[in-house]
């Protein structure tokens, strides 16, 4: 098994296991010391992974950091850990008085489900305030898979990490002020789009018309990039599908699959809810079925963990989203597009088979 399947393997793992974890022992033991182990460093080897790893600090001794992963019998990552349902924000600066007394490059600090990375790109020897890379265990990312990669005790080099790090940090403080911008768009961010659009003077009442303006862009134009993404995707998977044979299906088989006609709004509202949750599952979990009287999205294809069903076919267009006790709630809309403003119930419907 390769790094990236058994990081997703663990990811699947980690909320089957949260409801039994009680205290902040239970979150290291069932949490943090498997995702140690899965960097290639063994736990129950003194010389790779120190616990309780003493931190004095001044005159005050015996203090101690949750683990030290070491190199050469020296620690090269501080590891603070909190019970799983802990927020992280108070407590960096625990961590913050053990970095400078070590020769560690690197602190980690997690409750099992957060993991934040920190070093002193800002002052030398000093831990920044802000983690340089950071990613929740159950929602992560190929890309960021691929930056974890990096701290593995295979490919572990602390010049390669350092100089990838500066450029971490920036990159994710950029991602988070457009984040920000495409939820509530500030006024220089305004200011800036209008002097470029729009022929006369901007005033504070174009800036109040552009607002709303602003913002829906960005949100068509993450849709558009996301469809168009979705579409390319869904056209390969068509085009390797194998033809129908004779000794593949019978003939009442072919003869029901003639009438069932999938409609290009039907792959767009697929499209759309595929993004939706492409956030909390993998996108490739999110198949669609279409039959003669609604269009089926289930989750791992399996047609008792229905999604939802689309009804796009009639003058009235709905939705049915699967909720608890096996109901599920019908909601009219007006196009596909309106899909979006559902977006909170297709995730609990997903959860739902999790």
């Amino acid at each position: 098994m390769d790094f990236k399947d058994a990081i997703l393997q663990f990811a699947s793992r980690v909320e089957k296991l949260c409801p039994q974890i009680q205290t902040e022992e239970a979150t290291k033991n069932a949490l943090i010391m498997p995702f140690i182990q899965l960097l290639g460093y063994d736990v129950f080897n003194p010389f790779e992974v120190s616990p309780e790893f003493i931190a004095d600090i001044g005159i005050k001794k015996g203090e101690k950091v949750d683990y030290a992963i070491l190199k050469d019998e020296k620690p090269i990552i501080l590891v603070e850990c909190k019970h799983y349902k802990e927020n992280l924000d108070p407590h960096n600066s625990q961590l913050f008085r053990y970095f400078h007394t070590t020769e560690a490059k690197f602190g980690l600090l997690t409750n099992g489900i957060t993991f934040r990375f920190y070093t002193d790109l800002v002052t030398p020897n000093k831990m920044d305030e802000k983690p340089f890379f950071e990613f929740k265990i159950t929602e992560i990312r190929d890309n960021e898979i691929s930056e974890l990669k990096k701290f593995h005790k295979s490919y572990f080099d602390l010049e390669s990490i350092t100089n990838t790090a500066s450029e971490l940090k920036f990159l994710n403080e950029i991602k988070t002020l457009l984040a920000n911008e495409m939820i509530s768009p500030s006024e220089d961010f305004v200011r800036y789009f209008a002097k470029k659009t729009y022929p006369s003077v901007v005033t504070a009442k174009v800036l109040e018309q552009f607002t709303p303006i602003t913002k829906k862009a960005f949100n068509l134009l993450m849709n558009d990039t996301i469809n168009d993404r979705l579409k390319t995707a869904l056209n390969a998977e068509v085009q390797n599908e194998e033809p129908l044979t004779s000794d593949s299906v019978d003939t009442e088989t072919i003869t029901e699959k003639s009438l069932i006609v999938t409609t290009e709004e039907e792959k767009e509202a697929f499209f759309i809810i595929k993004a939706i949750l492409r956030q909390k599952v993998d996108s490739k979990r999110i198949v669609m079925r279409d039959a003669q009287s609604y269009c089926a999205i289930l989750f791992d294809d399996n047609n008792r963990k229905t999604i939802c069903r689309l009804n796009l076919d009639g003058k009235k267009k709905t939705i049915e989203i699967a909720a608890a006790d096996k109901k599920f709630i019908k909601t009219e809309i007006q196009g596909v597009d309106d899909i979006y403003t559902l977006s909170d119930s297709l995730n609990e419907a997903v959860s739902l088979y999790l």
